[in-house]
């Protein structure tokens, strides 16, 4: 496995009203976020927030290039983010415990915190249709590049970012946050930025994701 520590290139927040940030995606203009009842859309050039949707948001945001998904209470809610308009919802793998979200492949990815655990689920009907393990807390999910990557958030807020192998779990690269730099959120912007929900910080960090060897 290919260890190093990660590159924190800026830092937004803490953002007022607004105590925790949980769920992180991206739409390609907009980086949206969860704070417990609304989604918030983020200019990542300079911080501003650009509006706001009032919908239970407690833990992982995913954007399908059309749609929001958000976790909450058990459910991921369907999302238009022109309207705010929840267009329908689908059973989360549990009722607690639930963590990350990403879109890839035509399937939601949902981290799961203490099971350790990451899902494939059909977003028409929520039937998980894989599962891969972990020996570390999963918090946010992402993919980029064919890439699968997710956060983890230790005892001591010891987080890190990991690069696992879609079929298998196994830990291919780790990228360690600095200390007391917890990772509750997890996207990518599809080139060199990862955008990492700071938890209870009410942070919002970017980390410059690693360039491969050809």
């Amino acid at each position: 496995m290919k260890q190093s520590n990660a590159e924190v290139i800026r830092e937004f927040g803490p953002f007022p009203g607004s105590g925790k940030v949980h769920g992180v995606s991206y739409d390609g203009e907009a980086v949206w976020w969860a704070s417990g009842e609304k989604l918030n859309a983020l200019d990542p050039r300079d911080g501003e927030i650009l509006r706001s949707i009032e919908v239970p948001a407690h833990a992982g945001t995913a954007f399908d290039g059309r749609h929001l998904y958000q976790i909450a209470d058990g459910r991921i809610r369907k999302i238009d983010p022109g309207t705010g308009e929840v267009l329908g919802s689908i059973p989360a793998p549990s009722t607690e415990g639930n963590s990350g979200l990403a879109w890839a492949e035509g399937s939601l990815w949902v981290g799961q915190a203490g099971a350790k655990r990451i899902h494939q689920v059909d977003p028409g009907s929520g039937e998980i249709l894989r599962t891969l393990e972990s020996d570390r807390l999963v918090t946010g999910v992402t993919w980029v590049d064919g890439e699968l990557w997710h956060g983890t958030w230790e005892e001591g807020d010891i987080s890190d970012l990991r690069r696992i192998d879609p079929e298998s779990g196994e830990v291919h690269e780790s990228l360690a946050m600095p200390g007391g730099m917890g990772v509750s959120g997890l996207e990518s912007d599809g080139g060199d930025r990862f955008f990492c929900g700071g938890g209870s910080s009410g942070k919002l960090r970017v980390v410059r994701r690693p360039r491969r060897d050809p």
